[in-house]
Parts: C-alpha cells; sequence; structure tokens
C-alpha cells in the first residue's frame, strides 16, 4: 500500500508551532514580535525568525524556497554588521512523516528560520530614547565607530551611482502613486506637488552623487537604519539589514547616518545625527552638500511616510489609527526640511 505524506503545515500552524516550540525551549513564556515579512519569537537566551508567505512590492515571499534563500542571504548579510554571536545560524521546522512538527528534527524541512541571540529589549536604542536612560556620548561615539569600520569594508558595487540614482527615481515614482491613492487618510499634511518634484531634488545633484561613487562613498549599506535596529550593547550591535535586494541596501553612509538622526530627533535627540555624521567626517569621509543632504531627507521621510499608509493596503492592518498619523508626520517633517533649505517651487 502506497503511503502518502501528511499535508504540509499552513503558516498559522507553523507560527503557532513555533511559539509553542519556544516556549518548551526556554520554559518561559515568549515574546512574539509581527512585522510585515516576519514574525519574530522571542524566549530565554534565543529569538527565532520565521519569514510570512506574503508578496511584497520588493520580494515574493510566497514559496517555501523564497523564503530559505532570504534567510540564508539575512543570515549573511547579517553576520558581516552584526557578527556571529548575533546571528547564530540557520534552524528550521521539520515535519515527521506521521505529521509531528518538531525544531531541527527528523524528516522535511517545511520552514526555514533564522536564529538569533536574544538582544535585551531595554538596551534597544528605541527603548532608551523612549523610556531612558538616554543615550550617552561615548555610547554614541562607539555606534559611529562600529560603522564607520562597517562602511569601510562595505560592497562599492560596479555602476553604483547608477543603480543608486534608478532606486531614487523608482522610489519617488511609487511614493508619488501610492501616497496619491492614499490622500483620504493624509489630509492637508499631503502636497501633491511637493511628492511629485521631490525626487527631483536627487536628479538635480546626479553630478555630486556620481563624484560620490568614484570616491567610494555609494556603498551597500545596512538599508533601514532605524532606532529599532541599535542595540546599545558593548559593543553596540545593528542588525536587521535589509536582506530583500541590493539595490535597497545602496546608500551613501551620510543619508543613513542623517536618516537615522531624524528618527532620534522624534524624541528629542537630534544631536545623534550629528555626532554620527561628525564621525563619518573625522574618519575622512567627505559630507555631501546641503543641498544633497536635503535631497536624501525629503524623500527618506517620503519613503516612510508611504510606507507607513501603506499598512491600510493589508486585508486586516495592525493598529490602523496608527499609520495615518506616523505618515502625516513624516510628511510634514519632509516640507520642513525642504522650507529649511531654502528650497521651493512647489
Amino acid at each position: 500500500m502506497m503511503l502518502t505524506r501528511p499535508r504540509r503545515p499552513d503558516y498559522d500552524t507553523k507560527r503557532a508551532f513555533l511559539v509553542r516550540a519556544a516556549a518548551r525551549a526556554a520554559r518561559a513564556r515568549p515574546t512574539v514580535v509581527e512585522t510585515h515579512s516576519a514574525v519574530v519569537v522571542m524566549a530565554g537566551p534565543h529569538a527565532w525568525k520565521m519569514k510570512k508567505p506574503v508578496r511584497l512590492p520588493f520580494a515574493d515571499l510566497t514559496t517555501a524556497t523564497a523564503r530559505a534563500h532570504l534567510c540564508r542571504e539575512e543570515l549573511r548579510l547579517n553576520r558581516e554588521l552584526a557578527g556571529p554571536d548575533v546571528y547564530l545560524g540557520l534552524t528550521a521546522i521539520t515535519q515527521a512523516d506521521d505529521g509531528t512538527l518538531a525544531l531541527d528534527g527528523e524528516g522535511l524541512v517545511v520552514e526555514a528560520l533564522v536564529l538569533m541571540r536574544r538582544l535585551d529589549a531595554r538596551r534597544m536604542l528605541a527603548a532608551r530614547l523612549d523610556a531612558g536612560p538616554a543615550p550617552t556620548l561615548d555610547e554614541v561615539e562607539a555606534l559611529a565607530d562600529r560603522l564607520v569600520a562597517f562602511y569601510r569594508r562595505a560592497v562599492r558595487p560596479p555602476a553604483a551611482a547608477a543603480h543608486y540614482l534608478d532606486r531614487w527615481s523608482h522610489t519617488g515614482r511609487v511614493n508619488s502613486a501610492h501616497l496619491a491613492a492614499m490622500q483620504p487618510w493624509l489630509g492637508p499634511a499631503f502636497s501633491p506637488a511637493f511628492v511629485r518634484h521631490a525626487p527631483g531634488l536627487v536628479t538635480r545633484c546626479r553630478a555630486e552623487i556620481v563624484a560620490r561613487a568614484g570616491a567610494g562613498l555609494i556603498v551597500e549599506g545596512h538599508g533601514d537604519l532605524r532606532p529599532e535596529h541599535i542595540c546599545l550593547e558593548n559593543p553596540p550591535v545593528v542588525f536587521d539589514r535589509l536582506e530583500f535586494d541590493p539595490d535597497l541596501r545602496l546608500a551613501d553612509p551620510f543619508e543613513e547616518c542623517a536618516y537615522l538622526g531624524i528618527e532620534c530627533a522624534r524624541f528629542g535627540a537630534g544631536w545623534i545625527g550629528m555626532a554620527l555624521m561628525e564621525r563619518l567626517a573625522s574618519a575622512g569621509m567627505a559630507p555631501p552638500s546641503r543641498t544633497l543632504m536635503c535631497a536624501y531627507g525629503v524623500n527618506r521621510l517620503l519613503t516612510r511616510a508611504r510606507l507607513a499608509i501603506d499598512h491600510l493596503r493589508d486585508t486586516a492592518p495592525r493598529a490602523p489609527a496608527r499609520w495615518p498619523r506616523e505618515a502625516r508626520r513624516y510628511l510634514l517633517l519632509a516640507r520642513s526640511i525642504a522650507q529649511g533649505a531654502g528650497v521651493s517651487g512647489w
């Protein structure tokens, strides 16, 4: 008689199993964090990250093969920045012939996972900014030194300037289309002309960007450098580097650090961005012009506004009241930066 394999578990079944397995392994109740593309289950000294079977604008995660590939990429890329003591390796949910699920057990691999060392939530930069104690200058300079070392050894792709400019242009078109479609939730914070013309700020700086790429100042950076992705251990840990697309990681170090500074300024700690950029300059990296810094800041903030309001496109968005507020705040901040730099014309 031919035996048939049990049906593969769906996402909800695997998620529920992972929560139970983490609780058993740590003998403690897990903490579960959800993002658009993944669920992270933290228990005891470990964290397990499982990617969701979703289709995103920049990646299709609907197949187990694609998710496994991105787990491998996440491990490779983040070990370059956070190190192997944080990104411990790959593991998997397996299914035995009788349908039983296990962590790294016998049988068929049904879902790849990234295994990490659990970081102290109280030491996250976002938590320190929000609830204290406030980050110290020594901690921020240690973070800057970690980033300087990373940027010095980062990949400098061929044709970096062309890819970087194309990325900004494409992102600008997506921002404009999505924000316009979501205008009813954005109110007067949304200016169609401002959003439409913002990518041109980068285009006007084409010659400077080409020169910066030629000087090795357009690199494969982090891609999403925010306070949520920094833990102020000693030495500091920078994690959750984007794995989806190398073009999304292309960055000018000053652009990444300035955006991190903008996010810190929300908590009254705008000095952090200035300290980071001063450290980059003192390490021999030439800062961009004021015009280019304005272009970077405006377009980064418009992207954050679009990503925030795009949560409402989900079938069942988490905390739906939150996203219009965040999007409006980013839109107003983008316009404030442009006005502060004397940019007009719309």
